[in-house]
């Protein structure tokens, strides 16, 4: 079903809006399996796209746990590489399905703003977490595009770009602070980059 509907939205923002390009994949060690993800969040678009940057490479969605309210949602959104997340209050699911699909070599993508916001927010320390648990690096990335479907079908272009890998293993827990901060120092350059 993932790949199935990837495909299809792929398809429709190619024909109504002004498609996906994804910059610097290159970036990404073509030996690298299981690591985190983690882009810019101002829209639902942006987990559209960056699902279609990562062709071929499946991606796991962490997702509010509201989503999946309803059996027909939930259902949906799990046939759709998605698990649940309580923002509030997260327990130990939280760490604990990300952690095992990473040790199976999957790709976890997480927005760590933690809400949709067209301002610079601060980052939450999850995705720090579950990598360096995990031991696995964190792979960011900068949503340009559309934020509404006005957008799409104005055909403006959508862009993902990628930067190099923020490897985990010298920093400690207690280093997490200093490594969202260098993230969002990467989303800044990246998002620069796109300008040039």
């Amino acid at each position: 079903m993932y790949k199935f509907g990837r495909s299809v939205i792929h398809i429709f923002l190619s024909i109504f809006g002004g498609g996906v390009r994804a910059v610097n994949r290159n970036r990404i060690p073509s030996n690298l399996t299981g690591y985190v993800v983690v882009c810019t969040h101002r829209t639902w678009i942006d987990v559209l796209a960056l699902g279609i940057a990562m062709k071929p490479t499946p991606l796991y969605y962490m997702a509010k746990k509201e989503l999946f309210k309803s059996h027909v949602t939930k259902r949906f959104f799990t046939s759709l590489n998605a698990f649940p997340v309580d923002r509030e209050n997260p327990g130990p699911s939280a760490l604990k399905i990300p952690h095992k699909l990473l040790k199976e070599g999957k790709v976890v993508g997480i927005f760590p703003s933690g809400t949709r916001s067209s301002e610079e927010t601060g980052l939450k320390k999850g995705a720090f977490v579950i990598a360096k648990r995990s031991g696995v690096p964190i792979i960011p990335a900068v949503y340009r595009g559309p934020t509404s479907l006005k957008g799409i079908f104005k055909r403006e272009k959508i862009i993902v770009n990628f930067g190099h890998p923020v490897d985990l293993e010298n920093y400690q827990m207690k280093d997490a602070n200093y490594v969202l901060q260098t993230i969002q120092d990467r989303f800044h350059d990246l998002e620069m980059e796109i300008d040039k």
